[in-house]
């Protein structure tokens, strides 16, 4: 392969192309792209196909032992670099031996107690981020399954919900908490006239995964495929630079979780990713078995779903304190 220079965009234009034909989400693609500008630019801006093995376990080991950067950090780094050679540059990279890995930190997930998680809930003073939130405790859903859910995978007969292209990119089903179920179907009310409006106005399609697109071209403005959570104003899909509705800014969620928090008194550091870990965990205390719970998470291994068991063990592992007997 004839040399080019490492600032060439013909290389990251190749590397964008090819996470798109493979469906990768827009996060992956983003952090993918800087973390080859970031291999390239730490080797002087010598071209990927000049380096190999040498080179990736140099700049691996160095975020590890320099950067201080976390094990799951240094992980998406190493993805990044062996999809830009096998999927881009066409090679294979041996075995990567001598990396200094970044150590894995042993952590218990944040979980809120009942009390706490009710507290939290009463302080919530947005009526949409309110339904996001009690969604999330009462599926289990990560923040993002659940803005990116459509109408069409909400069953309000069956108290279920259809999580698309979760975690692995695979699909599963969870509840919908039969407290909500009337709750939801009155705000989908809104969000269908709200669709209606725009549809009249010439807009109201929403943005297709993969080539749903291009095989069923007026499926972006049926109702079905329209998000639940839908953002109150339009903007630019940064991939095709269509203007379209997305769905509510993950980032507004956070917010709002952290102001009920701190205004709940909770001194536990709480996201709402710790909505899910306290489903799991209050469903293992109610008594549901391991595997049912291990379903609705998602989890591929059982082992996953283990790590909540720990507020089951009260008490220092279910053992008495000599000062208690």
């Amino acid at each position: 392969m004839p040399e080019q220079p490492a600032e060439n965009p013909r290389l990251l234009d190749q590397l964008r192309d090819r996470i798109r034909v493979m469906h990768y989400s827009l996060r992956t693609e983003q952090a993918y792209l800087q973390w080859v500008k970031r291999y390239i630019l730490f080797h002087g801006k010598r071209h990927p196909v000049e380096m190999g093995k040498e080179e990736v376990e140099a700049f691996l080991t160095s975020l590890a032992v320099e950067r201080h950067v976390s094990a799951s950090t240094q992980g998406q780094a190493l993805a990044a670099i062996l999809f830009l050679y096998k999927e881009v540059l066409g090679q294979e990279l041996p075995w990567l031996t001598d990396v200094t890995r970044a150590k894995k930190p042993v952590r218990l997930p944040v979980v809120l107690s009942r009390g706490e998680l009710q507290d939290l809930l009463q302080c919530i003073d947005d009526p949409l981020m309110d339904l996001i939130i009690r969604l999330l405790y009462g599926s289990g859903m990560r923040l993002l399954e659940a803005l990116r859910l459509r109408v069409k995978d909400v069953e309000f007969f069956r108290n279920e919900i259809v999580v698309r292209e979760g975690k692995g990119n695979k699909d599963r089903v969870t509840m919908l908490p039969a407290s909500l179920n009337e709750r939801l179907r009155l705000h989908l009310r809104g969000v269908k006239a709200q669709h209606e409006a725009d549809l009249a106005a010439g807009q109201g399609e929403v943005w297709l995964p993969d080539a749903l697109a291009v095989k069923y071209p007026n499926a972006g403005k049926s109702w079905g495929w329209q998000y639940v959570f839908p953002a109150s104003g339009f903007s630019v899909d940064p991939r095709s630079g269509a203007i379209r509705r997305h769905h509510v800014d993950d980032k507004r969620v956070q917010r709002a979780v952290r102001k009920a928090a701190v205004k709940a008194g909770i001194a536990k550091p709480v996201t709402p990713h710790t909505l899910r870990h306290s489903f799991a965990t209050h469903l293992l205390e109610s008594g549901y078995d391991i595997r049912t719970v291990q379903e609705l998470l998602g989890h591929a291994d059982v082992s996953t779903t283990m790590i909540y068991t720990h507020v089951l063990n009260r008490g220092g592992r279910g053992v008495r304190s000599p000062l208690d007997q």
